[in-house]
Parts: structure tokens; sequence; C-alpha cells
């Protein structure tokens, strides 16, 4: 990737442009558009946006029993909370839970993989499946609805947690069919993301 240069040949510049050029959607050109903005709006932007960053990268981590964000030493996806029913989704990404939350469609628990089976650089040991066996056990949860994306590998997923939760008895059950092959939760509209939840189906273990 060739990156913009900036004519003064200011280091911190070019460093930071190679840095937000990373970011999803973005290129050199769209960091240098930004990079302008934000020296532009030194105490408007940049000042409260360098203190929050600082704050997230002190305080915020994924939680290593669900794979959700907490905050220090807490999370609230894991705290027990009687409000909600003892039923646990289980999607690929946080952006995954952020869509489904958005849409006010599911009021359980949450647990994030962090990835597929197979996945570029990731093993069965790193995707929490053992954790979420754990979970069902000691929350007593009563159903564990798998929301993985319509992919080859997303569904090779699908089936090994399938087969981990063999023992547990636990309900088992898969979002509706019609949901677009290939498709990706994070990237459904509510309507659809609605329908599936509704119409999800059971899997029996055999």
């Amino acid at each position: 990737m060739a990156f913009v240069k900036i004519m003064q040949n200011i280091n911190e510049i070019e460093e930071l442009i190679k840095i937000i050029s990373k970011l999803p959607g973005l290129g050199p050109k769209s960091a240098k558009r930004i990079i302008l903005k934000l020296i532009n709006n030194r105490d408007e932007l940049m000042k409260p946006m360098s203190k929050v960053l600082t704050d997230i990268y002190k305080n915020i981590s994924r939680c290593k029993i669900c794979g959700s964000l907490r905050s220090n030493d807490l999370c609230n996806n894991c705290k027990i909370d009687n409000k909600k029913s003892r039923k646990i989704c289980v999607v690929e990404s946080i952006a995954d839970q952020w869509s489904i939350e958005s849409s006010n469609i599911f009021e359980g628990y949450f647990h994030i993989l962090g990835g597929t089976i197979p996945s570029s650089g990731q093993k069965k040991e790193d995707l929490l499946i053992n954790s979420l066996v754990n979970r069902v056990k000691k929350d007593k949860i009563e159903e564990v609805i798998i929301c993985t994306s319509v992919t080859t590998e997303g569904q090779t997923t699908a089936y090994y947690i399938q087969d981990s939760l063999k023992e547990t008895n636990v309900k088992v059950s898969k979002l509706a069919q019609g949901l677009p092959v290939g498709g990706e939760i994070e990237s459904l509209d509510d309507g659809t993301l609605f329908s599936a939840f509704k119409n999800r189906s059971s899997i029996i273990n055999e």
C-alpha cells in the first residue's frame, strides 16, 4: 500500500497515517483527512479523543469467560441478572453481539467466540468453546442459540459447538434458514434477524 506523503515530512503525522490506514474502510487519503480534521480541532476533538483512547486502552478488555467487552474486572454480560432469560446467544464477534443487541430481539446472555473453525490464526482452544460449556453447567442455562454466520467456517464451528454441548443436555437451537448463504450476522437488517430468531429450530444431538 502506497502511503500519502506529507509535504512537511512530519514523522508523527506519517506514523499516524499508517496506523489509521489499518482501520476497516479507511485508506491513506481518508486517514489524511481525519488527521487534518483533528489538528484543526485540537481542543474539541483531539484532546478529548486522546483521553478516551487512553482510558479504553487501560480499562477495556475482552472477558476471558464470555468474550464480551468488560470494564476493568466488571463484565455485565457474565453477571447473572434475574431479568434476563437463561439463554446464551453464541456469536463469532463483538460486532455480531452489538448488531443483535441494537435490534432488541434477544434478552439473554452472549458468548463471543472471537472467530471460527477454521479461520486464519485461530485454534479451537482460542474460541472459548470450553468456557461456553462451563457457563452452561454453572449458570443452569436452558438454551444455547448458535448464531454463527452462514459460511463454511461458521457452520463448521456450529457443528463443533453442538458436539461439545452433548453431555450438558441443554437445548441447542440455530437461527432459521433463510439467512443469505455466506451472510454475516453483523450485516443483517433487524427484520431478517427478528425472523431468524423467532423461527429458530432445535438441534437434536444424536
